[in-house]
């Protein structure tokens, strides 16, 4: 069943969004050489307790995960690209992080994630997570009214196919607002002018994410990092974006760049 918000329901939504997007901009700036992941950890924490937020993290326990999670953000290095479980592992340099962030505020989530090179940045590396942000751009960009869900799954794959990454589709964007998790699943992968209709109100979490040679995938020992099955780096970009009349909202921006986002 997808919930569509009212425009004061997604505004709720985008307050929740700007702190997610403060929060990840502030961890681009404290991801250097040398820094715990655990630290990264323990700020998100503290950030988060002062908010007075919630974590959408924290005892969450899906089938996919060997739960609970007892952390607030999922930290992924190089070959791991999703729920990283954040461990006693000093950064170093040229290693491609992935910072993943849902919280809820006064009832409402927002869910994002950056991927970021440490220190020194392979030219390849830097190209892997362009792909990511170049498809999150251009999945924002379907999601107006009328629009179909494939629409939405047709770009990001195209980005995909543009730079020679393949797509997996066990893991992609879903939709969210009073929980982290809602109808409807969206694919990395779809074809054009099929699926749901898109309609004002709705409210989705887009996030390719993409492995350097393969789209197959592994679970790591600790029973929620996901692997490239062939070690090959791996790169994740997500936004939380609102379906409304005017066109596409981007509600995990921040505030800085919101509205040129929103005019464009």
């Amino acid at each position: 069943m997808i919930e569509l918000k009212s425009p004061a329901e997604i505004e709720r939504m985008r307050i929740t969004g700007a702190f997610v997007a403060e929060v990840l901009d502030e961890l681009r700036e404290r991801a250097r050489v040398g820094v715990n992941l655990l630290d990264l950890e323990h700020y998100v924490r503290d950030r988060i307790r002062r908010r007075g937020a919630r974590s959408c993290y924290w005892d969450y326990a899906p089938s996919f995960g060997d739960g609970p999670f007892r952390n607030v953000i999922c930290l992924s290095v190089n070959d791991a690209v999703l729920h990283g479980l954040p461990h006693d592992y000093a950064l170093a340099d040229g290693d491609v992080l992935t910072m993943d962030l849902a919280v809820e505020i006064d009832g409402w989530v927002a869910d994002a994630a950056r991927t970021v090179v440490v220190g020194t940045a392979a030219a390849e590396d830097l190209r892997l997570v362009r792909a990511t942000e170049e498809a999150l751009e251009a999945a924002v960009s379907a999601m107006r009214p009328g629009n179909r869900l494939g629409d939405v799954s047709a770009a990001i794959e195209a980005v995909a196919a543009e730079y020679g990454y393949p797509v997996n589709t066990e893991f992609g964007g879903h939709g969210l607002g009073r929980t982290m998790h809602e109808d409807p699943h969206v694919p990395n992968r779809g074809r054009a002018g099929r699926g749901l209709r898109l309609r004002a109100g709705m409210t989705l979490a887009l996030e390719p994410w993409f492995a350097r040679t393969t789209d197959r995938i592994v679970v790591d020992s600790d029973g929620w990092t996901i692997r490239s099955a062939d070690g090959s780096r791996t790169a994740h970009s997500e936004h939380t974006v609102a379906v409304t009349d005017g066109g596409p909202r981007v509600l995990t921006a921040l505030p800085r760049v919101q509205g040129r986002q929103r005019g464009a």
